[in-house]
């Protein structure tokens, strides 16, 4: 079946975001199984120039405007809807971050088509196109059959090879109007963290903690770890939320993306978001006490312990072996 399918293309100061070239990349994988061209649909301030880099779609659909500097859902969706009529597509792909947060349930409203969120897997079986969901932070995965090939896709970051959506070619771009209006949320300016005390991108060791460090009086306890390894602490998203260690210690997608050679999982879970930003580590040491939490799935090396009993032996164990 011959579908039309629009990738949202996710940038920031001029940097394509990875997840972009990945929906580029399911899109083609579709596309070469049931036809159809693959739309790239570019928004934002200064934006023509990324064109060039989105050669794998068939065309870029481009929407150049100062309004759309940070665009909210409330435009970004009528516009979707917009596209999706006139180029007839049947499929939109997303990224699974917070750029393109709450964007699919409100277009597969408007659509009145099925939204599948944290898409890890897509294949084509008879004609049919078959999405793999990730449910309950990974512990469940479900396959989900598109009726007629139709629906908003929320696309996993990671899950695909951004290589596939990579091309040298020179893609034919169209210029689209945004949809008269005016919205109710209005972007006023971009804060970035504080990043002041300890830069965590440019650590080679970090001690990571979760809500297994149980409470604020015990970071010191990882930060001691931290220095006897000669590295930082940083955090999950739930010890920043109770306000134990300052936002520029966030790992995750609503934080830092981090790639030390070492980086030690002290009673994290493995969310989804969290693993996003510390993929790139080139070891990962995972201590929880729940042996089927999904940071094992991602973790190198792991111990089904509660962290607060092995930190200390981990601390005694490093002294003792700087000291031979």
């Amino acid at each position: 079946m011959s579908t039309g399918i629009l990738v949202l293309v996710e940038h920031l100061k001029g940097t394509m975001a990875d997840i972009t070239f990945e929906m580029l990349g399911v899109g083609r994988k579709v596309a070469a199984a049931q036809g159809g061209q693959v739309h790239a649909v570019l928004l934002g301030k200064n934006v023509a120039a990324l064109a060039t880099r989105l050669g794998a779609a068939d065309s870029v659909l481009l929407a150049d405007e100062p309004s759309l500097e940070q665009s909210s859902a409330e435009v970004i969706v009528p516009l979707l809807q917009q596209l999706m009529a006139q180029k007839q597509a049947s499929l939109v792909l997303l990224g699974g971050t917070n750029a393109s947060f709450g964007l699919g349930v409100q277009l597969s409203a408007r659509m009145k088509v099925p939204f599948v969120n944290f898409c890890k897997g897509a294949r084509v079986e008879g004609g049919s196109l078959v999405l793999t969901s990730q449910l309950f932070s990974g512990k469940i995965l479900s396959d989900v059959k598109l009726a007629d090939g139709k629906g908003i896709v929320s696309i996993y970051p990671g899950a695909f090879p951004a290589e596939a959506g990579r091309s040298d070619k020179t893609p034919p771009v169209e210029k689209v109007a945004v949809p008269p209006g005016s919205p109710k949320v209005v972007f006023k300016r971009y804060i970035e963290p504080d990043t002041s005390d300890v830069d965590i991108t440019k650590q080679s060791v970090l001690v990571a903690v979760g809500r297994g460090i149980q409470n604020a009086d015990n970071i010191s306890l990882a930060e001691d770890l931290a220095k006897t390894l000669g590295g930082a602490v940083c955090a999950s998203r739930p010890v920043i939320d109770q306000g134990w260690l300052p936002l520029s210690r966030q790992v995750g997608k609503s934080g830092m993306s981090v790639a030390p050679k070492l980086y030690l999982a002290l009673g994290i879970s493995g969310a989804p978001e969290h693993c996003e930003g510390m993929k790139g580590a080139q070891l990962i040491v995972a201590i929880n006490t729940d042996p089927k939490a999904p940071i094992f799935d991602v973790a190198h090396y792991g111990a089904n312990a509660d962290c607060l009993e092995i930190i200390e032996l981990l601390k005694e164990a490093v002294e003792k072996k700087k000291t031979k």
